[in-house]
């Protein structure tokens, strides 16, 4: 291998969001030469493209803003416990503002496609506006939700109202998501996961009607949202090394750990008693606080799913439209569990109305609104919370090549095969962050993503100072590595569901292949791992 010895860029870096600056800044930081590229005009990921009206975070401010746990943004002052997009795009737009990090990035600008030159040991990169250029590391912050997912119905084209899907909220002149008074409108909520709960409380307020077209329900719990008060938020800053410190040692970097009992060894009467005070509690606890084997005993997932389908018979006071609104298709927590604010209540209005379109699917769109069967449900705004491509659809839309042109779609066609979560081998010098089977997509990524953009950081300056310039993983560690998150993902529940981390293949012999997208090994004993390869001089990867 003839080795270019000067690409343009040491490092490109795909992605402006939490991980992607945050990995950009330290590059940087390092003496690297580093570009970041990204379709949006400025910082912010999932938090410049997601607008909608209800879109928040359902992570505790305090332990997601990392930035200022690290110290980079000590004096920022969160407002709300689970801050609201505003203030998200706010507090990721300062944290860009003091890592100075904006005149490394290309903004308004989409990798078209990413090939290995074998010769060269570089990365050549086409950019959408004709921009050619060579770097010698690829890593992707695309973040795992990020490719939205529209489904393909027919007529849509001619629906004569707006429609649009929640992460692509209409804009003003300037760019700023347009507020849309839905009062006196007619309007259709496709989806019912994390982002159409948020949004269905909000548009039951004012629209004339609102159709709620449900796919499949899911799990719900109350979000508990609430102000920070200054001497809360002081209380707060004082302790952010200790809370940064805490939620590492969580599996998943939330600030809840679980309890150490199983549910089979408490009494009714205790268990109830455990729920209702989970229930209560702000935020994920009663996901990621309960008994420690939710997850992996059907026994125990029941006990606490017919717990909270109890919460909603309470919340919702027509029994038939509870009943659709209850899950029956996965356990508790075997999806995302969206976090919510009135959501049950907004089916007690007269002008919120649910449809089955599972039950009886959506036939297709007509100029004023939606036919199934032989009804037209008139809509003005169509909304499509139809939610993500997770984890590896936006590497899916760039044309990227290894070794030998070997596409990454094809090799990863019936599902990923990783080190580490971190690189495939055929890919060199590629690196995923919060990508496919490493500690960071199914965690706080707020934090577990900053984690792994420093361990990255760390590998390549162990480079730099031996002079190497090729990293690709070693056959036998990728397999066992792989291998190893298959099987503690199978023995969960989380394995028949058809979650946005998981990947579903069709064979051509009618066979169906599922495989996780996700490692749930938990972030501690993921770190613990990194940190072995770390110290064994990064033992499993190719170095030269």
């Amino acid at each position: 291998m003839s080795t270019i010895i000067n690409p343009d860029y040491d490092a490109v870096v795909i992605g402006a969001g939490v991980t992607g600056i945050y990995q950009t800044y330290l590059l940087a930081q390092n003496g690297m030469r580093v570009l970041g590229v990204d379709a949006a005009d400025d910082v912010g990921g999932t938090w410049y493209w997601n607008r909608y009206p209800g879109c928040r975070l359902d992570t505790e401010s305090y332990a997601y803003g990392y930035f200022a746990l690290k110290g980079i943004l000590p004096e920022w002052r969160w407002s709300e416990n689970f801050a609201g997009q505003p203030e998200m795009l706010r507090y990721v737009n300062a944290a860009a503002d003091k890592m100075d990090i904006r005149r490394f990035y290309k903004f308004n600008t989409k990798v078209v496609s990413a090939h290995y030159n074998d010769e060269g040991n570089v990365w050549d990169i086409r950019l959408d506006d004709g921009t050619e250029l060579t770097c010698r590391y690829l890593i992707s912050a695309t973040g795992p939700l990020s490719a939205s997912s529209m489904p393909d119905y027919k007529g849509l084209d001619l629906f004569k109202g707006e429609a649009f899907h929640s992460s692509r909220w209409p804009t003003d002149a300037e760019g700023k998501p347009r507020n849309i008074d839905f009062t006196g409108k007619r309007v259709g909520v496709i989806g019912t996961g994390a982002t159409g709960v948020q949004i269905i409380p909000i548009v039951a307020e004012t629209a004339q009607n609102l159709f709620v077209f449900q796919r499949t329900p899911n799990w719900c719990t109350p979000l508990g949202n609430s102000a920070l008060s200054d001497e809360e938020m002081d209380l707060i800053r004082t302790r952010y090394p200790t809370i940064l410190e805490y939620v590492k040692t969580t599996p998943t970097a939330f600030p809840y750990h679980r309890d150490n009992r199983k549910a089979s060894q408490v009494s009714e009467r205790e268990r109830t008693e455990f729920f209702e005070d989970l229930y209560d509690r702000p935020g994920y606890g009663i996901w990621l606080s309960g008994f420690r084997d939710l997850l992996l005993s059907k026994e125990s997932n029941q006990f606490l799913a017919d717990f909270v389908a109890g919460k909603i018979r309470q919340r919702v006071h027509d029994p038939k439209v509870a009943e659709k609104l209850i899950p029956v298709d996965h356990p508790f927590g075997a999806k995302r569990v969206p976090m919510e604010t009135n959501y049950y209540e907004a089916y007690n209005k007269d002008n919120v109305h649910l449809v089955d379109i599972k039950e009886t699917p959506i036939d297709e769109f007509v100029q004023n609104g939606a036919k199934i069967g032989d009804q037209i449900h008139a809509l003005d705004v169509i909304i499509f919370a139809t939610g993500f491509d997770g984890v590896t659809g936006s590497l899916d839309r760039i044309d990227i090549r290894g070794q030998g042109g070997q596409r990454l779609i094809d090799a990863w066609a019936e599902g990923p095969s990783t080190f580490l979560g971190l690189q495939a081998r055929g890919f060199p010098n590629f690196f995923t962050l919060v990508g496919p089977h490493n500690g960071s997509a199914f965690c706080n990524v707020g934090v577990c993503g900053a984690l792994q953009a420093e361990w990255v950081s760390r590998m390549l300056g162990y480079m730099k100072v031996r002079a190497l310039t090729f990293a690709q993983p070693e056959q036998a560690a990728e397999d066992e590595w792989t291998n190893s998150v298959y099987a503690d993902f199978a023995r969960t529940l989380m394995a028949d569901t058809n979650a946005w981390w998981i990947k579903v293949t069709h064979r051509p012999d009618g066979t169906v292949v599922r495989r996780t997208l996700v490692y749930v090994g938990g972030g501690p004993e993921y770190r613990k791992r990194c940190e072995e390869v770390a110290y064994s001089d990064y033992a499993g990867f190719e170095l030269s």
